[in-house]
């Protein structure tokens, strides 16, 4: 047998799946299945207070064990491998991920389908486990200084700079969003960041001319 023969059948027999029975491949597709809702479920409490989306949510259970399948169809057989990366390598997703944490969950659930279709159905458990426990104990701590958008209405555009001069008193590293002028009234949103906003606003809406003060929760935010 020559050294081709033998790296040609070394190669084939690594993509054998010696273990892939076809128990194992239904054991590997249910666990799939079992994570992808547990991650179904986690997302859904941990989007309680932010925007929902239920399409997302089911397509990572989805995503999870399609994933599982298709990793155990390229352990199968070297052929079916090459053409499903073929295939796969020609899909384009277009749709854009709004929010971090929906990314963190759809790398999770691709993770998890391809630890399960691999057959390490207990390091699928534990990464899920893991990954849970991180994201539930630090979800809840609380921030130091939560992150609000001020909304200041002046009636006098000469009274922007007193404004702006006591917004760097309580916060020197704030952020300008947007500034409105017409007829010389002044709308403008601020960026802050404080441990206790009524001091600041007490003091904004004592300024001469000055027309409304408000604080909105930025991006899902508690209340203050």
């Amino acid at each position: 047998m020559s050294v081709k023969d033998v790296i040609k059948k070394s190669f084939l027999e690594g993509f054998g799946g010696a273990n892939m029975t076809m128990k194992n491949m239904v054991l590997c597709l249910v666990v799939a299945a079992l994570l992808g809702i547990f991650i179904y479920l986690i997302y859904r409490i941990m989007t309680t207070n932010t925007f929902y989306s239920k399409t997302f949510n089911l397509s990572l259970l989805l995503l999870t064990v399609i994933t599982a399948s298709i990793i155990l169809t390229i352990q199968s057989s070297v052929i079916v491998s090459l053409g499903m990366v073929g295939a796969l390598s020609i899909v384009r997703f277009r749709t854009a991920v709004k929010e971090p944490l929906d990314l963190i969950f759809l790398f999770w659930a691709i993770s998890v389908g391809i630890i399960s279709g691999a057959g390490m159905i207990g390091l699928a458990i534990a990464v899920s486990v893991i990954v849970t426990g991180l994201m539930m104990v630090f979800y809840q701590v609380p921030e130091l200084r939560k992150s609000m958008i001020l909304a200041i209405n002046i009636g006098e555009y000469e009274k922007v700079a007193e404004v702006l001069e006591i917004v760097k008193k309580y916060d020197a590293h704030y952020s300008e969003k947007s500034r409105n002028i017409s007829k010389g009234r002044v709308d403008m949103l601020l960026e802050i960041r404080l441990k206790d906003y009524e001091p600041l606003l007490l003091e904004l809406n004592n300024v001469e001319s000055m027309q409304s003060v408000s604080l909105i929760a930025h991006r899902g935010d508690a209340n203050v």
